[in-house]
């Protein structure tokens, strides 16, 4: 007879709890192990370190830029500026479509089952190193201005910077009690965060020491949730239409899970958006209101360089820290492994190395510019970062690159209606796995269907499609110490109600339902 535990287990599943317990451990330190000791990186090249300005903002979907005209009223002039005079990276994603997650992904260059800051109330671990940690060291003076929000309510002063003006949280687009932490000290907010933001960098660049060279980090609060346009941009685009997305409507996507049925009638589903009647287009316009604002302060910036004669020869990467939908699958917000979610506008410029109107199609992503800015600085990134540097496809130089990009999503209380993702972006097909929901996965053609809108998870001919990349995709995830899950203790409130006279609950997908005549065999339960 097996002997039991007082916990019902017997000795061997004791055994397996506490390998599987020590594998856990194991992952977690792994990372803790990889950046420990020195900061001192091999060179890359012995040419002259080069300035870097990183803009990160917040929300901006990969197609709400004025020269792709993707709506009537989307209009970022500076924008612009920068893809005509440098490259636009039309594929660019991020390994996670959550603010916290990305930005420590951005920072480290590595996935979130990595540096596990896996939502967003999790801080990054003090073990971690930050890319501008490496340019410090190498003589860099560095600034970091704007939105931190990774884990917590605090503003203060993070390692890696020499010049720090955050605030708590998500903060806020108008002046609060709350105020910036500048340099360890608070400062009343004297108006709009946008120009604000924008006023400390220029502060910032006027004052840098002139035998260093820079690199700033402007993160700003724009265009997050809640959308706040300055006074002056209120309304701008009130008489102009929005053109729904053509997934918007039921029944237009094919084969679509439960779970995302479902979520049409949710906190972040078009129904019911933020537990309101929120007319998705009016929000849509506020958004390109206040991204309108976000676009003036890049155009500060790059007037600023050029007064100064630095415009030629700094690198400006711009990017989201994550998409956003408007209506796609019935949804709103992020989360989601689809497209308007996880991929991302990015641009670069600079006379110096990039050609004007270069395009850059491979499969870029948040991971990547970590390892791209110390390139710049003329340092090899270390060994232990998932990304690459893109800097040679800026050059318009060739070298190997990926064939599939991972993506993760790990279920929050907070917004239970969005299950745990892995996804693996190629430049064809998209194949998306779920953890923990009695439903379908996904398959995509991207090439014949852009638009995600019909499954081809279980058609006949993509079979071995779907074995090959879900073969890819758990290698992926064991090579790279992603095979767990995180679990952390509940943190804030949950927004999980649905509207009574929305749309009924979704049934069972067809392909996982039989009927009466079905094999009793296929039935049986194992004993």
């Amino acid at each position: 007879m097996k002997k039991h535990s007082k916990y019902g287990l017997t000795f061997i599943n004791v055994i397996v709890l506490l390998f599987v317990n020590a594998c856990f451990v194991v992952a977690q330190n792994a990372v803790v192990k990889q950046v420990g000791g020195s900061l001192k990186l091999a060179k890359a090249s012995e040419g002259k370190p080069r300035n870097v300005v990183f803009i990160l903002t917040d929300d901006h979907r990969y197609d709400a830029l004025g020269f792709l005209k993707a709506q009537s009223f989307i209009k970022t002039p500076n924008l612009d500026r920068l893809a005509q005079g440098g490259a636009y990276l039309p594929n660019a994603f991020v390994t996670t479509s959550l603010c916290s997650p990305s930005r420590a992904s951005i920072l480290t260059g590595l996935y979130a089952h990595k540096h596990q800051v896996v939502d967003n109330n999790n801080p990054v671990s003090k073990d971690l190193v930050f890319y501008s940690q490496y340019l410090q060291q190498v003589g860099y003076e560095t600034a970091m201005i704007g939105k931190w929000h990774m884990g917590g309510n605090f503003d203060d002063p993070q390692r890696g910077f020499d010049y720090w003006v955050s605030f708590k949280g998500q903060g806020s687009y108008l002046p609060e009690k709350n105020g910036f932490n500048v340099n360890g000290k608070h400062v009343v907010q004297k108006g709009y965060i946008t120009d604000e933001l924008t006023d400390y960098a220029l502060d910032f660049l006027k004052h840098h020491k002139k035998n260093k060279p820079f690199m700033l980090y402007l993160s700003h609060k724009g265009v997050h949730a809640g959308f706040i346009p300055a006074d002056r941009d209120k309304d701008m685009f009130k008489d102009y239409s929005f053109q729904p997305p053509f997934t918007m409507e039921i029944g237009t996507h094919q084969g679509a899970p439960m779970w995302l049925q479902n979520q049409r009638n949710s906190w972040h589903g078009v129904e019911f958006p933020y537990h309101s009647s929120l007319n998705i287009g009016e929000y849509y316009k506020q958004y390109a209101e206040t991204l309108y604002g976000v676009d003036r302060s890049v155009g500060r910036v790059m007037d600023y360089l050029k007064e100064q004669g630095l415009l030629e020869s700094t690198l400006i990467i711009y990017m989201g820290d994550n998409g956003f939908q408007f209506g796609e699958h019935g949804l709103i917000d992020k989360r989601t492994a689809y497209e308007a979610s996880m991929r991302v506008p990015m641009l670069a410029y600079c006379p110096e190395l990039i050609k004007p109107g270069t395009v850059v199609t491979e499969v870029v992503a948040n991971i990547d510019i970590a390892p791209t800015i110390l390139n710049v600085a003329g340092l090899k990134a270390p060994d232990y970062m998932d990304g690459k540097s893109f800097l040679p496809f800026l050059k318009g130089e060739q070298q190997p690159w990926r064939d599939g990009l991972l993506y993760e999503y790990y279920w929050e209380r907070n917004f239970p209606q969005t299950p745990t993702i892995h996804a693996l972006r190629g430049n064809r097909y998209k194949y998306i796995h779920y953890t923990g929901i009695w439903d379908t996965d996904e398959l995509y053609d991207l090439q014949t269907d852009p638009l995600e809108a019909k499954n081809l998870i279980h058609d006949k001919e993509h079979q071995k499609i779907v074995n090959q990349m879900n073969k890819e995709l758990f290698e992926q995830l064991k090579n790279s110490g992603g095979m767990y899950i995180p679990l952390y203790p509940d943190a804030g409130s949950q927004q999980n109600l649905r509207n009574e006279y929305g749309s009924p609950s979704a049934s069972f997908p067809s392909e996982i339902k039989r009927g009466e005549d079905a094999s009793p065999s296929s039935n049986k339960q194992s004993k």
